[in-house]
């Protein structure tokens, strides 16, 4: 039988295409199932934390120590995949995430808001699994289809993220009489969620695409040194492409979870009951992911920058359409879907220019800084939106999100001149 490999790790050219194909599938099964669990701390979180705490002023201080949680993983993430390879990663991320799950449920049980506020950061791994997984998708990816590599597995997450939110009235219900509250009965689910997602990729995601990708570039500098934390922000600091990119993807995060998260709280300012919160989710999580196979093909086909264009138009009329609203619930539908769309643009886009503006070897490391800075800035946003809407009011905050997509849009027009 003729092998497919010309060396232990590297597979032969005519190998590639099948070994491209199967690590996207196990990406896109990954994405689904993460999927499932991940929205139900958006759609749930603001509430849980107003039951527990007794005040609505602390409502956004859970999913942001979701991010906050998400932002504090990156680095070590990146550190275990540098030296390991994308599989431990991934798989240590998800399992963080089932254990965080759980402590949400046991802190809603004891009602303790500083536990609520731990489990929360443990959940956030799972999002941080789930964003790593764009790049596992870009390791192997020809540089001309990039885009379109990292869109599809963003895109996977649909499936899973806009039945998630969905499926927390019924499980909610499924605890009514126990001793669990409706609230926190979802997080349980997405414990076992997680835990079965990093099951799935650890048996499946073999051979590990980035230790591939880095067998494939031998002519590469791959010492410690050229793949530390410190080599990464060289690499981000010696090219202006890089830090438009990072800037970029942490603008449109941030707009994107401030918002995002305190809408619910909005939505029942305004009457809305669980049931409608979950399908206004549903609707902006469908923006966030279903059309990113589209943002994929337009930054392949006319470039990283127009689309960062792109992303901040839409943003800008997502802020506009949800902070004007008010009792109008369709309009707040709408303005969600487009904050969405708007994020997807950005986060495809952004991901690619960053991927394809700095050596292989300090890729994983730039990736790492990448995740750290979206999240962390989209952290702080998020704790300060729930002081803004409680002392403004969420028109307030739409505005303010506008303010901060500045940066990146004054950095693209520059970029774009030079380039022209």
């Amino acid at each position: 039988m003729t092998s497919t490999l010309d060396a232990p790790g590297i597979p032969a050219p005519e190998a590639l295409p099948a070994l491209r194909r199967r690590t996207t599938a196990v990406l896109v099964c990954s994405q689904i199932l993460g999927g499932l669990g991940v929205p139900i701390g958006i759609a749930l979180a603001p509430m849980l934390a107003t039951e527990v705490s007794g005040t609505e002023a602390l409502s956004g201080l859970a999913p942001t120590a979701s991010v906050a949680g998400t932002a504090l993983l990156s680095l070590p993430l990146a550190a275990l995949m540098t030296s390991r390879g994308r599989r431990p990663g991934l798989v240590l991320a998800y399992l963080i995430g089932a254990l965080g799950a759980g402590l949400v449920v046991l802190a809603a049980v004891i009602d303790s808001f500083p536990l609520l506020l731990l489990g929360m950061a443990g959940f956030g791994a799972g999002s941080s699994a789930n964003l790593q997984a764009r790049f596992a998708a870009a390791d192997l990816a020809e540089p001309e289809r990039r885009g379109r590599a990292i869109s599809l597995v963003i895109w996977a997450t649909t499936i899973g993220s806009v039945l998630g939110p969905n499926i927390s009235a019924p499980t909610s219900r499924a605890f009514s009489g126990t001793s669990i509250p409706e609230a926190a009965g979802p997080f349980l689910f997405a414990a076992v969620i997680f835990a079965v997602t990093g099951l799935v990729v650890a048996v499946l995601l073999r051979p590990d695409p980035l230790l591939t990708a880095r067998a494939l570039a031998p002519q590469e500098d791959h010492s410690a040194q050229s793949r530390s934390l410190r080599a990464g922000v060289a690499a981000v600091a010696a090219s202006p492409m890089a830090r438009l990119a990072l800037v970029t993807v942490a603008a449109a995060h941030t707009v994107m979870v401030s918002i995002m998260v305190m809408t619910p709280v909005d939505l029942g300012h305004h009457g809305a009951d669980l049931q409608l919160v979950g399908l206004v989710i549903s609707g902006h999580i469908a923006g966030m992911y279903a059309l990113s196979p589209l943002m994929g093909w337009l930054a392949d086909r006319f470039g990283r920058l127009s689309v960062i264009g792109l992303a901040v138009g839409l943003l800008c009329c997502a802020a506009l359409l949800a902070g004007t609203a008010g009792p109008a619930h369709g309009q707040t539908a709408a303005g969600l879907f487009l904050l969405g769309l708007g994020w997807s643009a950005g986060l495809v886009a952004g991901s690619a220019l960053l991927t394809d503006s700095v050596p292989q070897p300090a890729r994983a490391a730039v990736q790492g800084l990448s995740d750290l800075t979206m999240n962390t800035a989209a952290g702080i946003g998020g704790a300060v939106a729930g002081l803004i809407v409680a002392r403004a009011s969420y028109g307030w905050l739409n505005l303010i999100g506008v303010c901060v997509l500045l940066p990146p849009a004054a950095l693209a027009l520059r970029r774009a001149i030079k380039k022209a």
